[in-house]
C-alpha cells in the first residue's frame, strides 16, 4: 500500500524546499524527493558559488585600484584551489543546515527520483509508491547541450566550479546571464576571454545599458564576436578551436564554456502518466496560481520557465503553500516588477520594463531620464567604468515603469527602489526624497 502524505514535493532546490518548509509549518505532512544535493542549482552550481567567485573578482580589481590610490602592494594571483575549498566548506554548511531543518520540520526526505504513476501517486526510483492530494513539481532546469561535433570537449556551467585551476585562455559561447557573468569575472581573475554570441547580449535587458556593458567588457579585454553560428568544437594540438560557420575558426583556447541556455528537468518525471501539459521546450505549463493542467498538481521555479530566478521560485513556493495549506485562498505570486541583476563587470540591474517594452506599451506617454557619471571611488584616480542610470516614467503623473542601473553597487541599490515600484512609485516621490551624498544611488532621486 502506498504511503500517504498531504504534499509531495519533487525537487529539493530553492522552490521545492521553500514549498515544503512552508507547508510543514502549516501542519501538512510532507514528503520531499531529491536525488542530488539539497539546495539544487542555486546552492551547489549556481548563485552561491558564482557570487563567491564574483567577490573574488571584485577583490582582484580592488587590488589594482589600490595601486592607483597609492598603496605599495602589488596585486597577487588568486590561490584558486584554496578559494575553491573555502567555497565548498560554505556550501556544505548550507546543505547541512537544510538537512537539519528538514528533520526538525518533520519532512520525510527521499534521496531518490520520483515519477508519476497517476495524478496523485509518485513512484520512487526504489519502487516505493507515495500518494498525496497535492503534488508540487520543482525539479528545476539543467544546462542545455548542443548536438554538435566535439560538444563534450567543452564545459557547461556546472563544470566551472569543479575546476582545480583557472585556465589561461577561455572561450565562452552564449549571450545570456551565465555567459556575461563568467566573461567578466574570469577576465578580472586573469584569464584571456573570448565571448561568442549568436545575436545580442542579454536580450531581456534594456538595449542601451547592454550596449554600455559591452563597451565595458571590451575595454577590460574581453574579445566579443557576434552573429556566431556554432558548427562544433575540435582539439588542435594542445588547444581547442571553435568552428564558427559565419566568422571562421576561433582562436585556440585552453577551455570552452557552453552557456547556451537551460532546459527544464522533466524527462524522468513521466508527466504523461499524470496528464500534465508541457510546452515545446518541456516546461510545465502553469497558470497564475501555479496550477498545472491537472487538478492537485502544481509547479514552481525554473521547471515552469517563468522568471528563472531563485527568489521567484522561493516566493512562488511559499505563496502556493499558504494557499494550499495556510487558509489563504488568494495567495499567489505577482510576477510584475520583479527585480533582477546580472553580476557582470560592472553589474547590471533592472526592475520593470525596458525602454523598448515601455515605448511599445505607452508610446508618446513615455518619458526617459538618464544619468551617466563616474563613481567617486573611481573618479578620485580617474579609473574605472562609468555608471549609467535610467528611469522610465509614464503619463502626466510620471508613474515609474522601469529602473535600470549599470555600475558598481547596482545590485544593492535597486532592491529598495523595487519596493517603491511595487507601492506605485512616481517621479515626484523620487524628487521629494533627500539624497544620500556622496553615493551612486542618489542619482536616482536627483534626475531632472
Amino acid at each position: 500500500m502506498a504511503e500517504t502524505f498531504d504534499l509531495i514535493v519533487l525537487g529539493g532546490g530553492s522552490g521545492g524546499l521553500a514549498t515544503a518548509f512552508r507547508a510543514a509549518r502549516h501542519g501538512a505532512r510532507v514528503a520531499l524527493l531529491e536525488p542530488g544535493a539539497l539546495g539544487g542549482t542555486c546552492v551547489n552550481v549556481g548563485c552561491v558559488p558564482k557570487k563567491a567567485l564574483w567577490y573574488a573578482a571584485q577583490l582582484a580589481q580592488g587590488q589594482r585600484l589600490a595601486l592607483d590610490y597609492g598603496f605599495a602592494s602589488q596585486p597577487g594571483q588568486l590561490d584558486w584551489e584554496r578559494f575553491r575549498q573555502h567555497r565548498q566548506v560554505y556550501i556544505d554548511g548550507i546543505r547541512e543546515r537544510y538537512a537539519s531543518r528538514l528533520a526538525a520540520s518533520g519532512i520525510q526526505v527521499y534521496a531518490e527520483t520520483g515519477r508519476f504513476v497517476s495524478p496523485n501517486t509518485v513512484a520512487t526510483s526504489c519502487g516505493e509508491e507515495l500518494r498525496a492530494t497535492q503534488i508540487v513539481i520543482a525539479t528545476g532546469a539543467r544546462p542545455r547541450r548542443l548536438d554538435v561535433p566535439g560538444f563534450e570537449l567543452g564545459m557547461v556551467s556546472d563544470d566551472i566550479f569543479a575546476l582545480h585551476a583557472l585556465p589561461r585562455r577561455i572561450a565562452i559561447v552564449g549571450g545570456g546571464y551565465i555567459a556575461v557573468e563568467f566573461a567578466g569575472l574570469l577576465r578580472a581573475l586573469g584569464s584571456e576571454i573570448s565571448l561568442h554570441v549568436r545575436s545580442r547580449l542579454l536580450a531581456d535587458f534594456d538595449g542601451e545599458l547592454v550596449e554600455a556593458l559591452e563597451e565595458h567588457l571590451r575595454a577590460q579585454g574581453v574579445v566579443i564576436t557576434h552573429d556566431v553560428q556554432v558548427g562544433g568544437l575540435q582539439r588542435e594540438g594542445e588547444g581547442l578551436v571553435l568552428d564558427d560557420a559565419v566568422n571562421g575558426p576561433g582562436s585556440p583556447c585552453d577551455a570552452l564554456l557552453w552557456a547556451v541556455g537551460r532546459i527544464p528537468d522533466t524527462e524522468r518525471l513521466d508527466l504523461d502518466a499524470a496528464g500534465v501539459q508541457v510546452d515545446e521546450e518541456g516546461h510545465v505549463v502553469t497558470d497564475a496560481w501555479q496550477n498545472t493542467s491537472v487538478t492537485g498538481v502544481c509547479a514552481v521555479g525554473d521547471v515552469t520557465g517563468r522568471e528563472e530566478l531563485t527568489p521567484v521560485a522561493v516566493a512562488a513556493g511559499r505563496r502556493l503553500a499558504d494557499r494550499l495549506f495556510g487558509g489563504e485562498p488568494d495567495s499567489r505570486l505577482d510576477y510584475e516588477n520583479i527585480p533582477s541583476v546580472v553580476f557582470a563587470e560592472p553589474p547590471l540591474a533592472m526592475v520593470g520594463l525596458t525602454e523598448a517594452q515601455a515605448r511599445s506599451r505607452h508610446g508618446d506617454a513615455l518619458r526617459v531620464y538618464h544619468s551617466r557619471f563616474t563613481p567617486l571611488q573611481s573618479a578620485v584616480v580617474k579609473a574605472g567604468p562609468q555608471t549609467l542610470v535610467k528611469l522610465l516614467c509614464v503619463g502626466a503623473d510620471e508613474r515609474v515603469v522601469g529602473i535600470h542601473v549599470l555600475g558598481a553597487g547596482a545590485e544593492e541599490m535597486l532592491q529598495g527602489f523595487a519596493v517603491a515600484m511595487k507601492m506605485g512609485l512616481r517621479k515626484r516621490d523620487l524628487d521629494a526624497t533627500v539624497a544620500i551624498h556622496p553615493s551612486s544611488a542618489e542619482e536616482l532621486v536627483l534626475m531632472g
